[in-house]
Formats: C-alpha cells, sequence, structure tokens
C-alpha cells in the first residue's frame, strides 16, 4: 500500500458526495496522468476543466494521511476536491503505476554548496516572492535549539525583527491594492495567520522570548497600518484572536523579569485601545504567569471546586487552560498535566494523556462517568487506537454515539472498522446501519446489505423509508443510485422531476434507466429540458439541449415512434432555422 491506512471509508469520511462522485469519475477516464512518489509524499498530475492540468499533493507518514492535503484548483466547499479524491483512488487501486521519485533530500544531496546557492537564485528568479520565505527561514536557522526544560534562563533573543514588520506591511498594502480593484475574497486573513504561525514555531521549540520579538513586529505592523485596509470593509477579529493566543503562548513560555512584564502589559493594554481589539488572555497570562499561588496549588495535586481562578473565571479560560496544558505536555510534565485538566474539566485532555501514559483502563473507567459529548468519545477512541487498545476503543464508540455532539458519523465510522477487525459482525452492522442513516450513500447501503445476510428484506423496508425522509440535496445522488439499483425507478422519476442544471448528469442517469419503464415521461422531461435551452437562444449550452433531445430521440425508437421523432426534429429545425450553431447540431447523425 502506497499510503498506510488508506481506505475508500477514509476517503469517503473526507468528502462531499459530489466530489467523491467527480473523483470516481475522473479516475475512471484515465484523468490522473502522472503520480510519483517521493518518500513521504505522493504528486499527481490530474487533468481538469482548465487548460493546466492541476497538481495533487498527498504528505503522509506511518499513521496515514496528513491532515492537509493539496491540490492548485480553487475549491473550497469543504472536505477534499474531485482532483485529490482521484489522485487517492489510483494510490488504493493501482499503486503498482506510481512511479518512484527522489525526495527532496536525496536529490539536493546531488548538488555542492555552488550549485545549492545557483539553484535558489535561478527560483527566486522565477518566483521573486520566495526571497521573504529564504530571509524567515535563514533568520529562524540561525539561532539554536532551545531547551525544553523549564529552567530559569537569562532572556536572549537573536531574531531580527524587520523581516517579520516588513512582510506584514507588504500584506497590507497588496490588499489595499487587491480590494481597491473591487475583489471580494480576503486577501489578508491566511496570509497573516502564516507570519504570526512562525512565532508560534519559535514558542513550540521552547523560545517564547524570540516568539515575543516577532509578535510585537506582527502587532506593531497591524496596528499602524490597519487602517489602510479597514476602509474597504476588512476585519480584524480573526488576526487579532491569532494574535492574542501566540502572544499568550510566548508569554507562558518565555523567561521575563518583572520590568520585563510591566512593559509588555503597557504594550498590550495600548494596543487593544488604539486597534479596538481583545488582548485580554494575553494580559490574564502576563498576570496569572506559573507562579499564581491557586495555580501552584494545582500543580501540585490540590484540586478543589474553584480550580485556578479565586473568583468567576474570565471568558477565556478555557482556552488559557489548553494553551497551558500544551506547554505542560511540551515540557513533559504529564502529572501537573493531569492535575490541570482534571481541575479545569478539560476532560478529552484529561482521557487522552491517561491513555497515551498507557493507563488505559483509568481512562475508560474515568470516560464512563466524565464524558460528556460525541468529540470527547472520538478524540478518546482515536488516542485508544494509537495505542493498540482496540476493545476498549470499541467500547468508547458505543457509548459516545449516546452523546450529544456533531461527530456521530465519524464516531460510527470508528465502531463499524473496530467492530470488523474483532469479529464483532452485529455490532458492526448496527454501526453501518447509524452510518447509513446519519450520510445516506450506496456504498454503506451495499455495506448494510452485505453484512446483513438473512436478516436483509426487512432492514432494507427500514433504510429505504429513512432514505424516503430525508429532504436534504446533499444525499440527492445516494437517492438515485439506490433507487435505481432496486429497481424504484418512479421514485427516481419522482426526484428527477424536481432537480435542476445542476443534477443534469443525475437526471440523465435516471432518463436512462426510465426508458424502457417509463418513455413518455422521458419524451416529455428531455424535450422540455432541451427546448428551455434552445428557446432562450443560449448557444453556449446548445451541446447540452442536443444531449436531452438525444434521450428523446432513444425513448421515441424504443416505442416505435420513429415517424413521431423524426417529425418533432424537423418542426425544431423549422422553429430554429435562423440559429445556425444550433442548426448545425440538429442537423448530427447522432439525431437520425
Amino acid at each position: 500500500m502506497v499510503i498506510p491506512k488508506l481506505s475508500e471509508t477514509t476517503i469517503e469520511l473526507h468528502t462531499s458526495a459530489q466530489s467523491l462522485k467527480r473523483g470516481e469519475a475522473y479516475y475512471l477516464a484515465g484523468n490522473v496522468t502522472s503520480a510519483v512518489r517521493r518518500g513521504n509524499m505522493v504528486q499527481a498530475v490530474v487533468e481538469g476543466s482548465e487548460v493546466e492540468p492541476y497538481r495533487v499533493t498527498l504528505p503522509f507518514d506511518d499513521a496515514g494521511l496528513a491532515s492537509t492535503l493539496f491540490c492548485t484548483c480553487a475549491y473550497e466547499n469543504g472536505g477534499w476536491c474531485k482532483h485529490i479524491v482521484a489522485t487517492l483512488l489510483l494510490c488504493l487501486r493501482q499503486p503498482e503505476i506510481i512511479e518512484q521519485g527522489s525526495t527532496l533530500e536525496q536529490l539536493l544531496d546531488r548538488l555542492n554548496d555552488v550549485q545549492t546557492q545557483q539553484l535558489i537564485q535561478h527560483l527566486v528568479k522565477k518566483e521573486p516572492s520566495l526571497l521573504d520565505a529564504i530571509e524567515q527561514y535563514i533568520n529562524l536557522s540561525a539561532i539554536p535549539a532551545p531547551s525544553n526544560q523549564p529552567t530559569k534562563a537569562p532572556r536572549h533573543t537573536s531574531v531580527d525583527p524587520a523581516p517579520f514588520r516588513h512582510q506584514v506591511r507588504r500584506i497590507l498594502r497588496e490588499a489595499v491594492r487587491y480590494l481597491e480593484d473591487g475583489e471580494e475574497e480576503d486577501p489578508i486573513t491566511e496570509e497573516l495567520l502564516d507570519v504570526i504561525q512562525r512565532a508560534q514555531e519559535f514558542s513550540a521549540q521552547g523560545d517564547g522570548n524570540n516568539a515575543l520579538v516577532i509578535l510585537e513586529a506582527i502587532t506593531t505592523a497591524c496596528v499602524e497600518d490597519w487602517d489602510d485596509v479597514a476602509e474597504y470593509g476588512a476585519e480584524s477579529d480573526d488576526i487579532a484572536n491569532a494574535l492574542d493566543e501566540a502572544w499568550t503562548e510566548a508569554i507562558l513560555t518565555a523567561q521575563l523579569t518583572a520590568e520585563e512584564e510591566i512593559d509588555l502589559k503597557v504594550m498590550l493594554e495600548a494596543w487593544q485601545d488604539e486597534w479596538d481589539c481583545d488582548f485580554s488572555m494575553s494580559l490574564e497570562a502576563l498576570r496569572q504567569g506559573w507562579d499564581d499561588p491557586l495555580l501552584q496549588e494545582v500543580l501540585e495535586g490540590n484540586i478543589t471546586g474553584q480550580g485556578v481562578w479565586a473568583g468567576d473565571a474570565p471568558d477565556c479560560a478555557h482556552d488559557l487552560t489548553l494553551i497551558r496544558l500544551q506547554i505542560l505536555d511540551r515540557q513533559e510534565r504529564d502529572r501537573e498535566y493531569l492535575y490541570l485538566a482534571q481541575a479545569e474539566g478539560c476532560t478529552q485532555q484529561y482521557l487522552t494523556m491517561l491513555t497515551r501514559l498507557g493507563r488505559v483502563e483509568e481512562a475508560v473507567e474515568a470516560a464512563a462517568t466524565q464524558m460528556q459529548s460525541a468529540e470527547e468519545a472520538l478524540a478518546l477512541v482515536q488516542t485508544l487506537k494509537q495505542q493498540g487498545a482496540l476493545e476498549q476503543a470499541l467500547k468508547i464508540c458505543q457509548a459516545g454515539l449516546n452523546l450529544s455532539g456533531h461527530c456521530h458519523y465519524q464516531l460510527a465510522t470508528s465502531m463499524s472498522e473496530l467492530a470488523v477487525e474483532l469479529g464483532e459482525d452485529e455490532l458492526a452492522l448496527n454501526a453501518r446501519i447509524q452510518i447509513f442513516k446519519i450520510k445516506p450513500s450506496f456504498s454503506d447501503y451495499s455495506l448494510v446489505k452485505e453484512l446483513a445476510k438473512d436478516s436483509w428484506s426487512s432492514l432494507k423496508a427500514d433504510l429505504l423509508a429513512t432514505l424516503k425522509t430525508n429532504e436534504s440535496w446533499n444525499f440527492t445522488d445516494a437517492k438515485v443510485d439506490i433507487f435505481l439499483d432496486e429497481g424504484m425507478i418512479e421514485d427516481a422519476i419522482a426526484l428527477a422531476d424536481g432537480l435542476g442544471y445542476y443534477h443534469s448528469a443525475l437526471i440523465h442517469r435516471v432518463m436512462g434507466a426510465a426508458i424502457s419503464h417509463s418513455p413518455d415521461w422521458v419524451i416529455t422531461n428531455a424535450c422540455g429540458r432541451a427546448a428551455s435551452i434552445m428557446d432562450q437562444a443560449k448557444s453556449s449550452e446548445y451541446n447540452l439541449a442536443i444531449k436531452w433531445l438525444e434521450k428523446a430521440r432513444a425513448a421515441y425508437l424504443h416505442t416505435g415512434q420513429n415517424l413521431q421523432w423524426s417529425a418533432y426534429r424537423s418542426q425544431l429545425m423549422q422553429v430554429h432555422s435562423r440559429k445556425r450553431k444550433l442548426m448545425e447540431m440538429l442537423k448530427s447523425p447522432d439525431l437520425d
């Protein structure tokens, strides 16, 4: 297997029904023209609707696909695009045709220092914007790797803040030009979040002091220059929130003197007023630090009902605790992590840490009384699976499906996979039924049929009733697939009658199946859809009208109405005789 743990279920879980169907069509049509594996990455070229093909990149590791996959298309409707789906299906079904290529490291090893410099200069000449990234990388790599130990150390910074300040100002200047041209998409947030991420990388390495230097440069540039983009309606909330989180983590990671803490407090409060933003979590982190008496009590295991707050907890309390837990985890302070998570009601973090520490039975026992959401259950299930505790993971799946939340589909999918692996056939069937009821698909319908065996007849009626009462347009493809597979042509026709242009491919499929069953419906519906295009003289869509007429012709001929079809075609040619493009199409032999 090219990509570990890849399955069709994985693909379905991350893809809309429409993208899944189109990706399958792209794969079957051979649109993935090349695929190369380079270490822990698959790169592919996929032909699509544009002249230039799309490029897909699939990073992975031993645990499976990375959380983010890449495609050069503009798809933004949630989940993986059809080009990614087509590439994944190739990896799954035809791994033998994927070529083996050199990794970046292997390629660079073949160059000497001079050749490497020439390569970088060549790439920057072709893409000048790379120079900013190179400058930031050099600033980052010039700093020795910090220790993760929570010991006191003198403040030392060696990052030049100027490149970060210049980059933020460049982003905002380019955004102004972009917005002046009347563009509506957000040209700021994603790029600024990437810059903030660089500061967070320092914090993640335990170097909060250099993170603070970078954040000061970023925040100063934003506060001073934001008015330029605010004139065009740019909102600062997402950026300010991200900065607040980054400042909080850096403050709790850095080694600060009392004077430095005062300076930071004054600076953050001034920015709040000038930019009209909220840095309350950063300020709370400065106030509390790690030496707060109540916090110290908790970290030592003295847990009371009030947690780490003397009075009412601030609105940022939960987010602040999560950042503290992240830092404690980095520093391998596991005991203090568990105490803080328990005191502040961070059930998901508490249970998963117990599991990561090998205290599986303790985690499962605690989950029985503390777990309150499907999301907490799913996180625990994933951690239990990583620890090889499959029976316990299956038990948590069952419990989680009875809790409130928005991830029951993922939980049921995990339950089905675990049950199959453990030989629990009845549980696997029940899970697959729940999956179908949450998100109907033809593949899950078929899996239920396969697992049900002798009980399929009774289950079939229940599943079809569920399908018919589901009014969501997201599952139109599944309805058509299942209705046609079951020979329920009238139900498929009733569904197709309510579909429009976007579902043309589905309507064609229903018509193809209905020609022998309801030819008159096919004739009426296909001719009507063709007429609406031709009558409005939509020349760019005449080819679609011809496709509808081909369906009408097939229905006419199936019923022996050859003369009626010829008469209808002649009438069309008479009515539209002045539309030369259409006339050429109507004369096609395919319509004889």
